[in-house]
């Protein structure tokens, strides 16, 4: 019978049933039909080598997509954020070498580049920090080998209890002698047990300060040379340190050990300044004492000084991440003017710059 002898409604009836089952009979085949569709690999091939290069990036996008855990996308976005905000810490002493604390936001003058900041915040810190010792144990410490035992000690007693700390000790080759897993008695009789022997790797040594950072527990990183500045063993060379330092966020320290003899190796004549160019690269500094007496005291006052810096806060004009180094200058300009806070009597330490990398 033709469509004409079926009666309105029986022939809607009809053409809704057929198109009902039309249209499931597609959506059940409509998975089989795109994972067969030429040009994407069969299920469970994993061949991709015989199908174009656009599909098989898609795919793999898609893939590398999934794979990462949400802990590491929110972390990295946490990143970006504090790319466009700057951290300067800033240690500022007198003229006689002492840390000057109680200083406000308004004290202070940042630039970077000739482009005078907006510093947003100030804070003083003295909360824990990680810390490594890299101590001179090469044959030209012999006659300071006691004298920088106790320095150790007195830097140690004005310690924050919760610091994560390492010690380093430098001859012919660096040697990683103890962490935060060990007492500090401990670490104290094994450099009583030490005898100094051997030549000086000490920009080895720092090296691998350095590296012993990725691991630290705080985010605040200081390293503390005590040594006569001497390197005649190390593999790395001097600017390679520097520039390792420069872009690290450890800041170094030294109390360089330096004889008044008439005579000196060439190592020994350029020991002092070795370490002001790598101190001064990190926003740290040296320490030359020539009266060994002193080294106790100096590597107490240099703790103090560790746990009572500054960190200036600034969000910078700009914001391109370029990968270029952006040099900043800090300037300490008292509002309430002391003897010993006048500006001329003011030294600021600090890390010249940063690499605008936006990583």
């Amino acid at each position: 019978m033709g469509l004409a002898g079926i009666c309105p409604h029986r022939l809607c009836t009809a053409i809704f049933g057929f198109s009902l089952s039309f249209f499931l009979a597609l959506t059940a085949l409509a998975p089989f039909s795109h994972s067969q569709s030429p040009g994407s690999p069969a299920a469970g091939t994993g061949n991709t080598s015989d199908h174009p290069s656009s599909e098989v990036d898609s795919s793999e996008v898609d893939t590398a997509h999934i794979s990462i855990p949400p802990l590491r996308d929110e972390r990295r976005s946490s990143l970006r954020v504090d790319v466009n905000l700057v951290t300067v810490p800033v240690t500022v002493t007198d003229a006689m070498s002492r840390t000057v604390t109680g200083l406000r936001k308004e004290d202070f003058v940042l630039y970077e580049g000739n482009t005078k900041q907006e510093i947003r915040y100030l804070s003083e810190e003295d909360g824990p920090i990680s810390v490594g010792l890299i101590l001179d144990l090469s044959k030209s410490m012999t006659n300071k080998i006691d004298t920088e035992r106790a320095a150790v000690e007195e830097f140690f007693q004005r310690a924050n209890p919760n610091d994560d700390y390492f010690v380093i000790t430098v001859s012919t080759h660096p040697k990683l002698i103890a962490s935060s897993t060990r007492s500090l008695r401990a670490i104290e009789t094994e450099l009583g047990l030490a005898v100094p022997d051997g030549n000086t790797a000490l920009l080895d040594a720092i090296y691998l300060g350095v590296d012993q950072m990725r691991t630290a527990r705080y985010k605040r990183h200081a390293l503390l040379i005590i040594s006569d500045g001497g390197d005649n063993s190390s593999r790395y060379k001097l600017r390679e340190i520097k520039s390792i330092v420069q872009e690290s966020d450890v800041a170094v320290y030294a109390i360089g050990l330096f004889d008044t003899a008439l005579f000196k190796t060439f190592e020994e004549f350029m020991g002092k300044k070795w370490l002001g160019e790598i101190t001064d690269a990190s926003g740290g500094r040296t320490i030359a004492i020539d009266d060994l007496s002193r080294l106790p005291e100096t590597a107490a006052a240099i703790s103090w000084e560790l746990r009572n810096q500054y960190v200036l806060g600034y969000a910078p004009a700009n914001l391109v991440a370029d990968g270029q180094w952006r040099k900043i200058k800090v300037n300490v300009m008292p509002r309430v003017k002391t003897p010993s806070s006048s500006p001329s009597r003011l030294q600021a330490y600090y890390r010249k710059g940063y690499l605008a990398s936006g990583r």
